[in-house]
C-alpha cells in the first residue's frame, strides 16, 4: 500500500486539500469556498467554524478523486494565510467584528483596520522591528491585538488564545496548542533566532498584560518547520476528515511559504541547488495578493522587505519576505470597474472563455500595429498601489494612480489597461527584487506559482520586466505541495524538509526574459513607475499644505 500525503491550504476565498505521493504526484484535489465579511471599509472577517468545516469537505473531495483510502495518509500539512483567531476558554469563537458577532473570529490578513496602531508602534522605533524590514504592517498580530484591546474590550477579555490561522488548524487537528516557528516569527515579531519574545516590546505598545501572562495567549510552545504535533489527528479531527486516528501532522506554516517549499528546491539542468544556489532564487507566490520569498545563509537586513527571518521556511536559513498588498485583486478591479466589463463577462460566458483568454486574444490583435506587445501601453501607466504598498516602501497609506487614460470605453481601451495593469505588477516585482539584490542577495531566477502563472501576459511581462529566467514547477499547485511536504517530514518519510523539497519538487516551463529593444521599452517604463511614485508624493505634500 503505497504512502500518501495531504497538503490543506487555506487561502482568502477556499480551503482547498491534494493528495501527494512521495515524489511530489498530485493524486486528487478538492476545494470548497469559504465565506468572506465586511463590515465596514478596510474590514475583512472570516469564521474559524466555516474555515474548518470547508477543510473537512476539501480532504474528504480529494481522497475520493484520488482514489485512495484513508489508511494510505501517513501524514497531513496544513497552511493558511496570516489571519488572527480569537477563541475563549472553550475554543469557542470570541468576535472580532464591531457587529458583535461571535461568528466573525477571524481578522483576515489583508484587513487594514490596525493602519494607526501599526503607526504609533513604528514612531516607537523598537529593536524587533529590525526583523519586519523596520517597519510593522497592519497585516500582522500585533497591529491588531492593540486594535482589538482598544476598541473591543470585551473581546479582549474573553479570548483565552489568539492564534495565527494555520495555528488554529493544527490545533484543531490534534488538540496541541503549538505554535509555528513561521507564523509568530513572521508575523508576531518572535525573535526565532533567539526563541523568545520580546517582553519589553510587548509592554511599550500596550500589551504588558500578555507578557504577564507569560504570552500563554499567543503562544508558549514553539516549534520549528518539520516537527510532528502532538499524537497527530484526534479521533475528533480524524473523524471530521475522513483520516484514521494518529496519523502525522505537520507543525504548520504560512500559505506563501508553503509555495517556497513546493518550488525552491527544483533542480535546474539537472543539478540539486546548493545553499549558496539558493540565493539566486526568488518564489513567486501569486493570488489575490503576491508574495516574494528567498532564503540566504546569512541574515540580510533590507529596509522595507519583512525578515530577515530565522528559519521561517527552509530550515537553517534566513528568510526575506517580499510581497504587494493586490495583485490579483488588482487587476481583477482594473477590469471589472471598466465600463467595457459587462460586455466582456456576457462573452466570457457565451463562449465559455475566460475574460483574461478574451482579452489576451485581444491584446494580440492590437499587437500586429506595434513593434511588440507591451509597447501597447507606451502612454498608458498604473502606479499598483490601490491597497497600498508592502514591500519595499512599506506605507499601507499609498493609493493608486492611472496616468494616460481617453475618452474611450471600449474593450481595446480595457484589454490596453488590463496589460497596463499587469505591467504595474511586475514592475512592483523588479522593485523588490532590485531592493534584495542592492543588499546582497544575486537574484536571476523567479519560480513563480498561483493563479497567475496561468496567464502567458502575466508571465511574459514578469520575464521581461524583471529581467530574470521565471521558472514553472512541474507541479503547479505549489502551496498545495509545500504543505504535504510538511506532512511527509512529520510523517518519517523523509530526514528533513530539504531532503523532502529535494525529492518532491520538480521543474516545468522555463521563460527566458527578452533583451534588446524590449528591455530597454522596461527600462524607461521602470524609471516611469518610480516617477509616479514620487509625484504622487509630492502632490500629498501639496494637499497637506
Amino acid at each position: 500500500m503505497a504512502a500518501c500525503y495531504v497538503g490543506v491550504d487555506v487561502g482568502t476565498g477556499s480551503a482547498r486539500a491534494g493528495v501527494f505521493d512521495g515524489t511530489g504526484r498530485m493524486l486528487g484535489q478538492a476545494s470548497r469556498a469559504i465565506r468572506l465579511w465586511r463590515p465596514e471599509p478596510d474590514f475583512a472577517e472570516q469564521s474559524s467554524d466555516d474555515i474548518w468545516q470547508a477543510c473537512c469537505v476539501a480532504v474528504k473531495g480529494a481522497l475520493a478523486e484520488a482514489g485512495i483510502n484513508p489508511g494510505q495518509v501517513k501524514g497531513v500539512g496544513f497552511d493558511a494565510t496570516c489571519s488572527l483567531v480569537a477563541l475563549d476558554d472553550g475554543g469557542r469563537p470570541v468576535t472580532v467584528s464591531p457587529s458583535g458577532k461571535d461568528e466573525q473570529n477571524v481578522v483576515v490578513w489583508m484587513d487594514h483596520r490596525a493602519i494607526a496602531e501599526a503607526a504609533r508602534i513604528n514612531a516607537g522605533g523598537h529593536k524587533v522591528l529590525d526583523y519586519v524590514g523596520g517597519t510593522i504592517s497592519p497585516e500582522m498580530e500585533t497591529p491588531k491585538l492593540v486594535w482589538l484591546k482598544q476598541h473591543l474590550p470585551e473581546t479582549w477579555r474573553r479570548a483565552a488564545r489568539f492564534f495565527d490561522l494555520p495555528d488554529f488548524l493544527t490545533w484543531r487537528a490534534t488538540g496541541a496548542d503549538v505554535r509555528s516557528l513561521c507564523s509568530i516569527v513572521c508575523k508576531w515579531t518572535y525573535l526565532g533566532h533567539e526563541d523568545r519574545w520580546d517582553e519589553a516590546y510587548f509592554r511599550a505598545i500596550g500589551l504588558g498584560d500578555l507578557a504577564d501572562e507569560g504570552f500563554a495567549r499567543i503562544g508558549q510552545t514553539v516549534r520549528p518547520l518539520g516537527e510532528a504535533m502532538g499524537q497527530g489527528l484526534s479521533a475528533a479531527a480524524a473523524g471530521e476528515l475522513g483520516l484514521v486516528a494518529g496519523t502525522a501532522v505537520g507543525v504548520s506554516i504560512i500559505d506563501a511559504h508553503a509555495g517556497g517549499l513546493g518550488m525552491l528546491g527544483a533542480p535546474l539542468g539537472g543539478t540539486q541547488p546548493t545553499t549558496a544556489d539558493m540565493e539566486r532564487r526568488l518564489a513567486l507566490i501569486g493570488g489575490t495578493s503576491s508574495c516574494h520569498m528567498a532564503v540566504s545563509r546569512q541574515a540580510v537586513f533590507v529596509p522595507g522587505v519583512w525578515g530577515p527571518y530565522y528559519s521561517a521556511m527552509v530550515p537553517s536559513l534566513w528568510l526575506q519576505e517580499g510581497g504587494q498588498s493586490a495583485t490579483g485583486a488588482l487587476i481583477d478591479h482594473v477590469i471589472f470597474s471598466h465600463a467595457g466589463a459587462a460586455g466582456l463577462k456576457v462573452e466570457a460566458e457565451r463562449s465559455g472563455r475566460t475574460v483574461y483568454a478574451l482579452l489576451n486574444e485581444r491584446l494580440d490583435r492590437l499587437a500586429k500595429d506595434v513593434d511588440f506587445p507591451a509597447a501597447l501601453t507606451r502612454e498608458l501607466h498604473v502606479l499598483p498601489y490601490f491597497h497600498g504598498n508592502r514591500s519595499p516602501r512599506a506605507d499601507p497609506t499609498l493609493k493608486g494612480v492611472v496616468s494616460g487614460l481617453r475618452l474611450n470605453d471600449s474593450l481595446d481601451d480595457l484589454a490596453r489597461l488590463y496589460l497596463a495593469a499587469v505591467q504595474a505588477v511586475a514592475h512592483g516585482t523588479r522593485h523588490i527584487i532590485d531592493t534584495m539584490n542592492a543588499k546582497g542577495y544575486a537574484i536571476d531566477t523567479v519560480f513563480a506559482c498561483g493563479g497567475g502563472t496561468k496567464n502567458p501576459v502575466f508571465l511574459r511581462e514578469h520575464a521581461d520586466i524583471t529581467g530574470c529566467r521565471l521558472v514553472l514547477p512541474k507541479e503547479p499547485e505549489a502551496v498545495l505541495l509545500g504543505s504535504a511536504i510538511l506532512g511527509a517530514v512529520a510523517a518519517g518519510a523523509f530526514e528533513s524538509v530539504l531532503a523532502a523539497m529535494a525529492a518532491m519538487n520538480g521543474a516545468g516551463e522555463v521563460i527566458e526574459p527578452a533583451g534588446g529593444k524590449v528591455a530597454a521599452f522596461h527600462a524607461a517604463k521602470h524609471r516611469v513607475f518610480h516617477r509616479m511614485y514620487d509625484d504622487f508624493m509630492a502632490w500629498r505634500g501639496m494637499m497637506r499644505g
